[in-house]
């Protein structure tokens, strides 16, 4: 729903009885994204040589460079709304899914064509780290892409969700100022993750089904071959 005049009229439009993820609210703190972005960089960085490439510092530094711009034009809580920031954030994201993404290559090509068998401790190692690494990066994509980003949900910009959590739709599930933060978008990456299918959270727009697909293939296929190199290496 786009409403114009700022938060009071976004506010005038739902009313302050609506729930907190359809009405403008204060925004969520940066520091969880922080040590998301700072983890999963970290993580990407810690494999080895062969699964990573020579671009393993470049990227690093670059993802670095970017989140430091986000938090430098707006600390504090995520509340700014500017189509600059949104160009920096989704671009941070995309150059970390570009290096997870080799990686996940270089993961396949190693275990089915890699000269020899693999070490089973630096094979189940490099594979976890590959794994959780794509579910930091989706979990990312998930949270800057609902309703708009951060900053849209805010400001409680767009009525519509791209993702159905249970406490939107029973309000006795959960306080009345709930509203889907990164720590929930994490979850939803996880469990689509493991179960390769929607759990309790639902996609709801197109673009959501096809990243959520796109996240069980890239998951089933590392975890299939992991576990049956794995399997082979220890028999």
């Amino acid at each position: 729903m786009e409403v114009s005049g700022g938060r009071d009229a976004v506010v005038d439009a739902v009313g302050e009885s609506s729930p907190a993820w359809r009405r403008p609210t204060p925004g969520e703190h940066r520091w969880p994204a922080a040590v998301t972005v700072v983890a999963t960089v970290a993580l990407h960085a810690s494999l080895p040589a062969h699964l990573v490439g020579p671009a393993r510092w470049p990227l690093a530094g670059l993802a670095l460079l970017l989140f430091a711009v986000l938090v430098i034009a707006d600390p504090g809580r995520i509340s700014r709304e500017s189509a600059s920031l949104r160009v920096v954030g989704l671009g941070l994201i995309a150059v970390i899914s570009a290096a997870n993404a080799w990686s996940v290559a270089l993961l396949v090509d190693w275990l089915i064509s890699g000269p020899g068998a693999p070490n089973a401790t630096e094979l189940l190692r490099s594979g976890a780290a590959v794994w959780l690494t794509n579910v930091f990066v989706f979990a990312l994509w998930y949270w800057e892409l609902d309703r708009g980003g951060p900053a849209a949900r805010s400001a409680g910009r767009r009525d519509l969700p791209d993702f159905e959590f249970a406490q939107m739709t029973e309000k006795s599930l959960a306080p009345a100022d709930w509203e889907p933060r990164l720590v929930d978008y994490l979850y939803l990456s996880f469990t689509n993750a493991t179960a390769f299918s929607p759990t309790d959270v639902l996609p709801l727009s197109r673009w959501a089904k096809l990243t959520m697909m796109l996240q069980s293939a890239v998951s089933l296929v590392t975890v299939a071959l992991v576990i049956a190199r794995a399997v082979n290496v220890l028999s």
